[in-house]
C-alpha cells in the first residue's frame, strides 16, 4: 500500500484537534474534557461488562445498592461516582482493578 505523503502532511495531528477544540494541556478547558473522557472509558466498560453478563442495570442498582437511574447517569458517564461505588460496581460485576 501506498501512502500520498502530500496529503498525509496536511493531515492534522489528535494533539492538535484537541489544542483547537478543548484547549492546550493544563488549561481548565482541556482538563474538563480529559475528565469526561475518563468518565466515559470506565462507563463504557462497566455496561459492557454488565450488558455481557446478561444484568439488568435494575439488577445491579439492587446489588449496589442504589436506583437504576443512577446506574443509567453512570453507564453514561453523566455523574461522578465515588471510588467505593465503582469498586461496588465493579464487584457486582465480578471486575478487578488494580491501582498502580
Amino acid at each position: 500500500m501506498k501512502f500520498n505523503e502530500e496529503k498525509l502532511a496536511k493531515l492534522k495531528r489528535a494533539d492538535e484537534h484537541f489544542d483547537k477544540h478543548y484547549g492546550k494541556e493544563g488549561t481548565p478547558t482541556r482538563e474538563a474534557f480529559h475528565s469526561r473522557a475518563i468518565s466515559w472509558y470506565y462507563a463504557d466498560i462497566l455496561r459492557d461488562t454488565r450488558k455481557a453478563k446478561k444484568i439488568t442495570q435494575k439488577q445491579l442498582a439492587e446489588k449496589i445498592g442504589k436506583k437504576r437511574e443512577y446506574v443509567a447517569l453512570l453507564e453514561k458517564g453523566e455523574t461522578d461516582m465515588q471510588l467505593s461505588t465503582f469498586l461496588n460496581v465493579s464487584q457486582a460485576l465480578g471486575l478487578r482493578f488494580a491501582l498502580v
